[in-house]
């Protein structure tokens, strides 16, 4: 396939039964899920989606509005989904692929097999957080600390942070200006994943996605804190391919193998998305 910088693969592979696009938090890249890779079974291939600015796109312009993330992702990425997919996102990839999923419904008619959606609360849910993205640098600082979710060695690195704080608030600015649209509810399964020790979302705030899906649904809870799917890696990737398992291990026909991609052809024919 041609080079699509919306998409890093680390294994690609041609046999695998679906993909599994994961979508990073904020300040993160699709680094993070390089090493899934090897800890998934082969029969799920990692798809880890690289946003504009970050990572290997750091010369591009970063995006701070949401809609148009979901909108470029959907355009860059709908050739892939020419197999079952689900979709993975960690706090603001939470958001990002939960509102990417509605899209891709209303413009395309298409769906993951499952929405696995981690460290975020249900976007219907009210947000009594004080937005971050426009505090002064010191104050910022202070809260990127309380969150423990960027390392000291960059937090104590001027030359780091002068690269890093400019992704952190267009993310953050990203989530935080994000206005909940009411519309039906998901065909697709829904998974909430949650740090037990997580101060920044509650399980209240986890249960309330079963709002979102008339499918199955299901919490799942994991040692630590907001950024769990790093120090409880084993356990998160172990319970994806729980989730994963009978969507790949479902028989498929000759009729329904082909089904994804026609569905794709015909949708790329015959939509014209909008903003």
């Amino acid at each position: 396939m041609k080079h699509n910088p919306w998409l890093v693969r680390p294994r690609p592979n041609s046999q695998a039964r679906m993909r599994l696009f994961c979508f990073p938090y904020s300040g993160a890249s699709a680094s993070l899920y390089y090493a899934w890779a090897s800890c998934l079974p082969s029969a799920i291939e990692v798809c880890a989606v690289q946003l504009p600015g970050h990572g290997t796109r750091f010369t591009e312009p970063l995006c701070a509005q949401l809609t148009t993330v979901v909108r470029e992702a959907a355009d860059a990425l709908l050739s892939f989904f020419d197999k079952p997919f689900a979709f993975f996102g960690h706090s603001m990839g939470a958001l990002i692929s939960f509102e990417l999923a509605r899209y891709l419904r209303r413009q395309y008619r298409l769906s993951p097999a499952r929405l696995l959606v981690s460290g975020h609360g249900a976007p219907q849910m009210p947000d009594h957080h004080s937005p971050l993205h426009s505090l002064p640098d010191a104050e910022f600082l202070v809260k990127l600390r309380e969150l423990k979710g960027m390392p000291a060695r960059v937090l104590e690195n001027a030359e780091l942070l002068e690269l890093v704080l400019p992704i952190l608030r267009a993310d953050l600015m990203l989530c935080e200006t994000y206005v909940y649209g009411p519309a039906e509810p998901l065909d697709c399964a829904i998974s909430a994943f949650g740090g037990l020790a997580d101060d920044y979302v509650s399980r209240a705030e986890l249960e309330a996605w079963q709002a979102q899906t008339l499918g199955a649904f299901a919490v799942r809870t994991f040692p630590g804190d907001h950024f769990f799917i790093n120090t409880a890696r084993s356990q998160v990737l172990e319970t994806i391919g729980r989730e994963l398992g009978p969507i790949v291990s479902a028989p498929m026909t000759p009729e329904n193998s082909h089904a994804c991609a026609r569905t794709v052809a015909f949708s790329a024919a015959t939509s014209a998305p909008s903003a």
